[in-house]
């Protein structure tokens, strides 16, 4: 059955960065496993209030204590042997220290177990048997020394008496020495007489005072010896001496002196030690045998023994000499010759010299206990210690000479990584010695720094059509912490593209290296900025992140070919017509093109590639064809040329065109448009003329198509937009589509073949201006009264033209991309006045009824004349008709009209719309 004997000292009850020392004891021999005592209990620590509460050891020495780590419960590892572990000690203790980790405080116990001694040696003597020789006139009260009895244990447990068996003649007393030992010694109490009896045999017991008592014994021999007349006699029968312990070997320690007043022989004296004197007695002294000096036959240290007990004899060279014996006392005397010696014991190391502690250590956590000693004594054994290198750490006595190296503040090991201590020791000698140990303190790490990326926000550029997988750019995160805390992986934040794909099928990133890589292609056209976010994240408890903007700007390639928006071209060509004796310089026809890509690579210049008649030039940049001279040919004759738009790209890419150019020579152009590209179209005028005389022209209309049944002649749509190959057919008789009242006209008509019954057009051949102004949103129909030309300059107002309404913008031609459809009347004509209606007929033939149908009249009139002119002007938005007084009613065109289906029809204000249809009616009314 095991048992538990403990007690508990408490000395100081203070939390972390203080010391707690408990006191127990134990007894020797106890079996193991048995309980010493419990450090939770005994300090008020609750396991159960913090499962995180345990118990270390600082430094573990010995296997005789366990310790339970949970609750401290101090239990016996092995049978502890007190004489082994502490030999002559009369306290045994058996020390150490413990690390308390409760409710996150570290707290610093020292624990003191006492082995108590039991009585389990008996006292013995080194012989069993001995021999004495007493002279018979020996004086009573005579003493001679007995062999010392022997006993491993201390306190009551060791010697403490001596008894002899019974005897007339002998007692025997015993004494203490300075180092403890029970000596014994045989008095003479009554006058021997060889001749009566020669011979005594005495048994000696040596007992303990333990319970039970043990006990041992040894013989003595006495034998009487004949009277010799003196004996020697030693001036001092008891000395007592004392000697430093840096005395040299050598030295002389004491001289004793006996006196024998017989002569001769018998009166000269010898000296030595007793027979059995110790051999550490033997070993360190010597005496000479006639002067009786005894020296230092060996060196002798203070701090191994502090006293000797020296039995010396004299005795005479005459026969039967009986000697005498002396005791000597020689004490050390300690110098200080020792320096502090310096033990430092961490809290936490996996080597020497080298101590560890968490950097989320708080403020004054312990560290590291430092023990000092010094083996002198008395001021020489007194040690002062200090502590140098960082004011982060300071010492603070924990008890007797141990000293705790506590923290002064929070540690931040990516700051300080580690200290280089210095621990100085000095004793109170003279001269002081002086230790001096380094120590070193190494922070470990804390997950308490997130990786933190080198830009906040990382731009990169990737050049459309890349190869999937290609390198895009590294990110890098760096973290402060060491370790697994330290260690950064990458990884996508996935989002949306603003196509609403998943980011995370555009690009990848290597969890390792944060590599960025794309994982298909991008297309600048579709996708031209993508922005995302990548995460690091550390491998610590818990993990820390943060996170970088990664933004992507898709560089253009020119991978796109630029291409024609207008004219509208059909296989790639189309067929323009171009006025009869057109003068030099005249603008045959504006180009404008596009290209998807940007920057330089949509860059657009036009190059002339063929013209046989060398009779036109090209505008580089604005597209512009126009005559190199007067136009010469006649009616009906067709220029062909071939004209490329090429971009600005490193490697250009191009597009050709090939226009035809027929001449062409009426007075007249019917356009007939479908009544949804009517309200497309965005020009006032034509909303007022076509509502106004809507019913009018549809009973024109039938009427002219029941007039030409049998023959139809029109122009084809598309040739409208110069895509269109036409034939000419010149009629004749009454079945003309324009003729007068002498017949002198010849008309040229060409019909557009390929429409439907919906869609046709009649073009009669006149020299005519193929330009269109375009300002500020209003389309503006110009008057000219020169019968030669009404060719005027066309020039963008600049005042914040959309790109839709921009007439110099390529990009005018998107809305032609989308289906919709344009048109350019080819031709010009009269209004016919209403004198000259019979001598003018307009027969339209075939025109659907849900189409809206305008005529556009041009006089014979110079460019620069403006006699008897008249104008439709639209300012501000709104339509307004301008009538001059005049026999004829004549208007001319500049430019080419837009793309209707990038405009939306305008509306009109209520009293301009009513003054406008108002001058319209009037107008149609005099015409017809």
């Amino acid at each position: 059955m095991t048992f538990s004997r403990s007690f508990f000292l408490l000395l100081c009850v203070i939390h972390i960065g203080h010391c707690t020392t408990t006191k127990y004891f134990t007894f020797e021999e106890d079996p193991p496993g048995t309980e010493i005592g419990n450090l939770s209990q005994d300090l008020k620590i609750d396991p159960a209030e913090d499962p995180e509460t345990s118990f270390k050891f600082i430094q573990k020495t010995s296997s005789v204590i366990e310790m339970r780590l949970g609750d401290g419960l101090l239990s016996v590892g092995e049978v502890i042997d007190r004489e082994r572990l502490c030999q002559r000690e009369l306290k045994c203790l058996i020390t150490f220290d413990v690390v308390a980790f409760s409710k996150e405080k570290f707290q610093l116990i020292h624990v003191e177990v006492e082995v108590k001694d039991i009585n389990d040696h008996s006292p013995h003597f080194t012989r069993n048997e001995t021999h004495l020789d007493i002279s018979e006139d020996a004086p009573l009260n005579s003493r001679f020394p007995l062999d010392v009895a022997i006993d491993l244990d201390v306190g009551d447990n060791y010697v403490q008496s001596y008894r002899i068996s019974h005897s007339s003649h002998f007692v025997v007393e015993a004494s203490s020495r300075e180092d403890g030992v029970k000596s014994a010694e045989l008095v003479l109490i009554k006058n021997l007489d060889r001749e009566v009896e020669e011979f005594y045999t005495l048994e000696v017991i040596a007992t303990d005072a333990g319970d039970p008592a043990k006990s041992g014994s040894a013989t003595v021999h006495i034998r009487v010896l004949d009277s010799n007349d003196n004996s020697p006699t030693f001036e001092h029968s008891s000395l007592k001496v004392e000697l430093s312990e840096d005395s040299p070997v050598g030295s002389r320690v004491l001289k004793v002196h006996a006196f024998d007043p017989d002569a001769g022989i018998n009166g000269e004296i010898v000296y030595g030690f007793i027979e059995g004197s110790p051999t550490e007695v033997t070993r360190v002294f010597q005496i000479d045998l006639l002067s009786g000096e005894v020296t230092l036959r060996d060196a002798i240290d203070f701090e191994s023994r502090r006293s000797y007990e020296l039995h010396i004899q004299a005795s005479d060279l005459g026969g039967d000499s009986v000697s005498s014996t002396c005791r000597a006392i020689v004490d050390i005397l300690d110098v200080n010759d020792n320096a502090p010696e310096i033990r430092i014991k961490p809290m936490t190391s996996s080597s020497d010299g080298v101590a560890f502690i968490t950097e989320a250590a708080a403020e004054e956590s312990f560290v590291a206990l430092i023990a000092t000693s010094d083996r002198d004594s008395g001021p020489n054994g007194y040690v002062r210690t200090t502590l140098e290198g960082h004011e982060h750490f300071k010492l603070q006595q924990a008890y007797s000479d141990t000293f705790m190296i506590l923290t002064t503040t929070t540690l931040d090991r990516e700051a300080i990584p580690e200290y280089n201590l210095t621990v100085i020791a000095e004793d109170l000698g003279t001269p002081p010695f002086k230790s001096v140990k380094h120590y070193t303190i190494r922070i470990t790490d804390e997950n308490d720094n997130a990786p933190t990326f080198s830009k906040s926000r990382y731009d990169v550029s990737v050049m459309e059509n890349n190869i999937p997988g290609s390198y895009m750019t590294t990110v890098v995160a760096r973290d402060l912490d060491a370790g697994k805390n330290g260690k950064v992986s990458y990884s996508l934040i996935d989002g949306t593209t603003p196509d609403g794909s998943p980011m995370s099928t555009f690009m990848s990133v290597d969890p390792h290296s944060g590599s960025l890589y794309t994982l298909r292609s991008f297309d600048y056209e579709t996708l031209r900025d993508v922005e995302f976010s990548v995460k690091a994240i550390d491998k610590g408890f818990p993990p820390l992140s943060s996170t970088t903007l990664i933004q992507i700007r898709v560089v253009d390639e020119n991978d796109n070919i630029p291409y024609f928006t207008y004219p509208v071209l059909q296989n790639d060509s189309a067929d323009i017509s171009l006025p009869l004796n057109a003068p030099a310089g005249y603008r045959a026809l504006r180009f404008s093109a596009r290209d998807e890509d940007s920057g330089t690579n949509a860059e657009l210049s036009f190059h002339m590639l063929e013209d046989e008649s060398q009779l036109f030039s090209v505008g580089k940049a604005s597209g512009e064809v126009a005559l190199k001279r007067r136009l010469t040919l006649s009616c009906g004759d067709v220029l062909e040329i071939k004209v490329s738009v090429v971009d600005g790209g490193r490697t250009p890419l191009s597009r050709t065109a090939v226009i035809r150019f027929v001449v062409a020579d009426e007075d007249q152009v019917l356009i007939v448009l479908r009544s949804e590209e009517v309200q497309i179209l965005g020009f006032d005028v034509f909303l007022v003329v076509g509502f106004s005389g809507c019913c009018v022209l549809l009973l024109i209309t039938i009427t002219v198509i029941c007039a030409v049944k049998r023959r139809r002649r029109s122009f084809r749509r598309d040739g409208l937009y110069g895509s269109t190959p036409l034939s000419k057919n010149c009629p004749a008789g009454p079945t003309a589509f324009l003729r007068n009242e002498s017949e002198s006209m010849q008309p040229c008509l060409y019909e557009d073949k390929s429409l439907d019954f919906e869609e046709k057009l009649f073009l009669p051949c006149k020299p005519f201006e193929q330009t269109f102004l375009w300002q500020d949103d209003k389309y503006c129909l110009q008057q000219s009264g020169s019968s030669n030309t009404d060719q005027l300059s066309v020039k963008d107002s600049g005042k914040g033209d959309s790109d839709f309404n921009d007439s110099d913008s390529d990009s005018s031609g998107a809305a032609l991309r989308r289906g919709l459809t344009s048109f350019q009347p080819l031709a010009r004509g009269s209004f016919i006045a209403a004198g000259n209606w019979k001598s003018g007929v307009i027969q339209t033939r075939d025109i659907a009824p849900p189409g809206h149908a305008y005529t556009i009249g041009f006089a014979h009139s110079h460019a620069h004349g403006h006699a008897h002119s008249h104008a439709h002007v639209w300012r501000e938005g709104h339509p307004q008709l301008n009538m001059v007084n005049g026999p004829m009613q004549t208007f001319s065109r500049t430019g080419t009209l837009p793309s209707y289906s990038a405009h939306q029809l305008r509306s009109t204000r209520p009293g301009v719309e009513e003054q406008t249809q108002t001058a319209v009616s009037s107008e149609v009314a005099t015409t017809f």
